[in-house]
């Protein structure tokens, strides 16, 4: 089943048009990347309707709607809504702007919806992954992994963070990442006590951790990790800390699983922490979704009580951040599965030293 057919058994719940005009969700339905774009989905035809510099690519690729090529777009939509005598239009209220939402009321003949019905259903299609997301999402893991094991050649001292950063983001690159997952992370010394440091001119300097965080985007599937190494020797707290960090990460890992809530998930790594005295030193969620989006539904926090469904991605990332002395974090991601959990993360995890 396509992922627009999922969406039309759904819709004829709430509504006779689904209109989905964000990036990502036209991506998701379509398989097709393009930065313009409308998707109308009624309970038994879809369309694509899509500008000049779009079209030959969207009648070449995209097997799951009518493409249509787009004139006088609104004239278009209502002509399609009257055509299926559809009364009741949905809109994504996650992603529509306050002057979209001018526009379709002033412009569209129809009941428009500003309830959440249609951006939670595509939300939740999408936090089930299929067997296809999750192969693309692996690969993209696997180009961020070539990329470390061969930024761990290039750190040394006196290497700036900014260098470390640019030189893993070409290594992604050279080794076939789409894109970058976001703005890569890379933290020496100090600056690793900042969750999401940006990269400095600072030099690392013998005896400092260093932290990345970064990942690949593959046919528009994204990766997450995070890695903490040291160059050189680390002290003994160095390597406390760090021991406490992993051992929260496998302990996590261990329980995750279909069925478990965010909150659950998320206290296991928390109560480890805080039992070796640094909870306050861990201020962030344990994790979060990642897909089509790096940080998507669901997410393994305290404040998410709702079970974790099988088959949805998360990051376990716990973290301590020592303000004024240093930070780490280890992050891998996996798929939740019926009793454990597929973990998608193979770059070691043990203190590596440089």
């Amino acid at each position: 089943m396509t992922n627009i057919e999922k969406l039309q058994t759904k819709i004829g719940d709430f509504c006779d048009c689904a209109i989905i005009t964000s990036d990502v969700n036209r991506r998701y339905l379509t398989d097709m990347k393009s930065s313009a774009g409308t998707v109308l989905v009624f309970p038994n035809d879809a369309y694509l309707i899509i500008d000049f510099r779009y079209i030959e690519k969207a009648r070449k690729t995209v097997t799951t709607c009518e493409v249509i090529e787009q004139q006088r777009l609104f004239h278009q939509i209502n002509g399609l809504l009257k055509r299926r005598g559809a009364k009741t239009i949905s809109i994504e209220s996650d992603y529509l702007t306050v002057s979209g939402l001018i526009d379709f009321k002033a412009n569209l003949k129809g009941n428009i919806k500003t309830d959440k019905d249609l951006s939670q259903l595509i939300t939740n299609l999408r936090t089930v992954k299929s067997d296809d997301e999750i192969i693309k999402i692996e690969k993209a893991q696997r180009i961020a992994e070539s990329a470390f094991d061969e930024i761990l050649k290039f750190i040394e001292a006196g290497r700036t963070e900014r260098e470390i950063a640019l030189k893993l983001d070409s290594l992604m690159l050279e080794h076939g990442a789409e894109a970058l997952s976001f703005e890569t992370i890379v933290l020496s010394g100090k600056n690793t006590s900042m969750p999401h440091g940006t990269p400095s001119e600072k030099e690392v300097e013998s005896g400092d951790f260093v932290l990345m965080d970064f990942g690949a985007v593959f046919d528009g599937y994204h990766s997450d990790m995070t890695r903490t190494v040291c160059v050189r020797r680390p002290t003994d707290k160095q390597r406390k800390i760090y021991d406490i960090v992993l051992t929260a990460q496998r302990e996590s890992i261990k329980y995750a699983r279909a069925g478990i809530s965010g909150s659950q998930l998320d206290s296991i790594a928390r109560n480890i922490i805080t039992n070796e005295g640094y909870g306050d030193c861990f201020g962030h969620s344990l994790g979060h979704g990642v897909g089509l989006e790096i940080h998507e539904y669901p997410n393994a926090s305290p404040n998410s009580d709702i079970g974790l469904l099988k088959n949805s991605v998360v990051t376990i990332e716990p973290g301590i951040y020592i303000a004024g002395e240093f930070g780490v974090r280890i992050e891998d991601f996996v798929v939740l599965k019926e009793g454990g959990c597929l973990n998608l993360t193979k770059s070691p995890k043990e203190l590596i030293i440089l």
